[in-house]
């Protein structure tokens, strides 16, 4: 399985670069990418939509209040996070982003987002939005079809196929749950109790969890995490600099980013 899974990321990559679908992202596409990294200070995970960290006068009054029992332990897998960044995730990822194309990076972070129509998919039903979830059916549809199994993203021109994204986290949030208390995880960043748990359901629609061979999942799951962070080298190394207590600087910005993210449809 994971022979066949690498042989489908190797085609697409050589497809693309000749696809008329493929093109390279707006600017604006790609400076939200790479803040994302500073949101969620180390997170595999890919979104797009974090316009509203340009609102940093209203930080401090617009963050919502999350319980935070568990401060010792976060602040220790905060300072394990970090190290693991600046020790091996980032000079892992400077020297990959030196070998590969940006061309090829780009195709390969578009399959990985499309990889993730599903979960977007289940969620935006779950929510009762049914007009996002056929906008994001559309997408994915499209962008496997037109856009070379993903690797190229002609959907994004159309405003109409880039509705919102959502997640399950999001989902439990519209059902009422509220966030419990915040946490922050090694490897996987900041979180909180009910962003967890929706994390846990969304990992079981990924299609990476269902390869028969883990050693596979993960290290297709790793290329997925340095070829993001390759876009956004320096972002994070800025923000923490900028930051007076870094700990309660980065959590009240996942904080609103989250909040962000709920409310943006609800």
């Amino acid at each position: 399985m994971h022979r066949i899974c690498f042989q489908i990321l190797m085609m697409g990559f050589c497809l693309v670069i000749c696809s008329p679908a493929f093109s390279e992202p707006s600017n604006e596409r790609v400076d939200n990418s790479n803040r994302l990294l500073a949101a969620s200070q180390i997170d595999p995970f890919q979104d797009e939509n974090l316009d509203f960290l340009d609102e940093e006068e209203e930080a401090d009054t617009a963050t919502p209040r999350v319980a935070d029992p568990l401060e010792n332990w976060n602040r220790a897998m905060f300072e394990f996070n970090d190290r693991f960044y600046f020790w091996v995730l980032e000079p892992v990822s400077q020297g990959y982003r030196n070998v590969v194309p940006e061309m090829a990076r780009i195709g390969i972070k578009n399959f990985f987002h499309n990889l993730g129509g599903p979960i977007r998919i289940v969620n935006c039903f779950l929510q009762g939005e049914m007009e996002s979830t056929a906008n994001e059916m559309a997408r994915f549809v499209y962008n496997t079809t037109f856009g070379v199994l993903g690797f190229g993203d002609p959907a994004k021109n159309n405003p109409d196929l880039n509705p919102p994204q959502e997640d399950m986290g999001q989902t439990l949030a519209v059902y009422g749950i509220g966030d419990g208390f915040f946490v922050i995880w090694p490897f996987l960043g900041p979180s909180t109790l009910r962003d967890t748990a929706g994390m846990f359901a969304d990992g079981f629609m990924d299609p990476l969890y269902h390869l028969d061979d883990t050693a596979a999942s993960v290290g297709v799951k790793t290329v997925d995490i340095v070829n993001s962070t390759s876009f956004r080298i320096g972002d994070y190394e800025s923000l923490k600099s900028s930051a007076i207590e870094p700990y309660q600087a980065f959590k009240n910005v996942y904080i609103q980013y989250r909040t962000k993210r709920i409310n943006e449809q609800h």
